[in-house]
């Protein structure tokens, strides 16, 4: 897996310093973060462009990383990008039409629910205020993703207390590891 790059995908706020994508972020090099023009104020096709960007940056197929509104960025670009991608690895997958979702973002509603076209995994928290862990399940199984019950541990971000989150950082190994090129085919 040494070489392949995550490209990591925040949402609103672009994950700040305590957040567990940027601790991962700041602790190994083959993590880029993706560039939008505002992490305040997200625009979806701004944001699908810079996804573009950062994929096509890459020397092979990379990973994405996403963290709440950047899984539902990554659910409308796959639905309209044919680039290849290893796996995505979404957190904390917020239900655009639940009453908690923000205002800044209603460009990113209606995302589509087909299989996505590679491997994921969606990890969710039973106490997320964004998402009831039956949305997610459903979700899940909709795209096709692995699900993983992370426990009561909110939004799963910096106010979540996870720090730099061991346990999803575990997950994000083994999922790096099965989506690998050189992975034994299942």
């Amino acid at each position: 897996m040494a070489g392949m790059r995550t490209i990591v995908l925040p949402g609103i706020g672009g994950s700040g310093p305590g957040h567990w994508q940027s601790l991962w972020e700041a602790g190994d090099p083959t993590f880029v973060r993706f560039a939008p023009a505002s992490w305040d104020e997200p625009d979806l096709v701004d944001w699908m462009d810079a996804l573009d960007a950062a994929v096509d940056a890459t020397d092979e197929p990379p990973l994405l990383l996403a963290h709440s509104l950047g899984t539902l960025l990554v659910a409308h670009w796959a639905a309209r990008s044919d680039a290849l991608v290893a796996g995505a690895f979404l957190v904390a997958v917020p239900d655009a039409d639940g009453p908690a979702f923000p205002d800044a973002a209603p460009d990113f509603g209606g995302a589509p629910r087909a299989p996505l076209r590679f491997p994921s995994v969606l990890v969710a928290s039973s106490s997320d205020p964004y998402a009831s862990i039956e949305y997610d399940r459903t979700l899940a199984a909709d795209w096709g993703s692995e699900f993983v019950d992370a426990g009561a541990v909110g939004h799963l971000n910096e106010r979540s207390g996870i720090g730099a989150w061991p346990d999803g950082r575990a997950l994000f190994a083994s999922f790096a590891r099965d989506t690998s090129p050189s992975a034994p085919a299942s």
